[in-house]
């Protein structure tokens, strides 16, 4: 448990000088505390986001705390295939090598059905086909890094309750909006699971790793179900469910801990799972976290995998 305590507490390591990171969803909430701690460990940062003025904010924050950080800022939409591809194209003129990504932002349970601009379910196809081509389309980046480029796909304690509805995998039929989220979470975990294995087995110079940040108070809860009610219901939905979070759960840097220890530590491993070691995983330091049974699945994993490929037009 030392050692873990450390890690909360030690911003300077591992240093990260002449690596490179991409963290999406980086403007806020956990995604802005990982750029943060990758950004104190000397790595230069690319950092795509929805809105300009959010991504200057973020830059501008993240340097008042740490002057000396390099940051490129890319226009990403995860909910336009296009804008994924254009996004990944971007990242190869800045550099010629990935040694980081992490597959952050997300949506969580918007109260009625929403779709992207390619007609996929909101929050499968952000939080899971957007990061799948976005992934796809950085591999040759994350293979040219030193020892292989980590990619660690940030999932949830929801992924527990997960199923993955291949029937209707984007909720036409019938819409739950954490039913849904669920599934893009369990989606998550299930692409960093075979993610590991394909690499492994096929030779790819690639490491793929999992974790979830416990309940961390961030605006995932503003952006997501509470954006989507009338203004009222909206404002008690964030005030109760952020006060939750807060009470029951631990704060956005916190959370963001097994995220950067999944992306960093000497003791992480290909194909795992990283969370908080508290209460039911709720909050604490980082370690290993449980996998689900439905995560396991090698048939589902790889079923997934293929379907996945067919609706973003990609190719591993």
């Amino acid at each position: 448990m030392t050692g873990r305590r450390a890690w909360r507490v030690n911003h300077n390591q591992p240093d990260l000088k002449g690596q490179v990171a991409l963290v999406t969803g980086g403007n806020s909430g956990l995604g802005f505390q990982v750029a943060l701690g990758l950004a104190h460990r000397g790595a230069r940062l690319l950092l795509p986001v929805r809105h300009a003025e959010r991504g200057r904010e973020a830059i501008s924050r993240i340097k008042a705390e740490c002057p000396t950080a390099q940051i490129i800022p890319l226009p990403l939409d995860l909910s336009s295939l296009q804008s994924v591809a254009e996004c990944a194209a971007a990242a190869t003129k800045y550099t010629d090598r990935l040694n980081l990504l992490v597959n952050n932002a997300g949506v969580m349970a918007p109260t009625r059905r929403k779709e992207t601009k390619n007609g996929f379910e909101l929050q499968f196809g952000v939080n899971h086909l957007g990061h799948f081509a976005l992934t796809a389309h950085l591999r040759h980046l994350l293979e040219n890094a030193p020892g292989g480029g980590v990619v660690v796909s940030v999932a949830s304690l929801a992924a527990c309750k997960g199923h993955i509805q291949f029937d209707d995998l984007q909720s036409r039929y019938r819409y739950s909006p954490f039913g849904a989220y669920q599934q893009s979470k369990l989606a998550n975990l299930l692409f960093a699971m075979e993610l590991a294995r394909r690499a492994g087995e096929q030779g790819w110079n690639v490491h793929a790793r999992a974790a979830h940040p416990g309940w961390a108070s961030t605006s995932i809860i503003a952006n997501g179900q509470a954006a989507s009610l009338p203004a009222p219901l909206g404002r008690i939905e964030q005030f109760l469910g952020g006060m939750v979070l807060r009470v029951m759960g631990q704060s956005a840097a916190h959370g963001a801990e097994p995220i950067l220890y999944a992306a960093l530590s000497s003791t992480a491993r290909d194909g795992d799972y990283y969370g908080p070691q508290g209460h039911q995983e709720r909050r604490g330091p980082p370690g290993p976290a449980h996998i689900p049974p439905t995560a396991r699945k090698g048939s589902t994993a790889a079923r997934l995998w293929d379907v996945s490929e067919r609706l973003t037009g990609t190719s591993w």
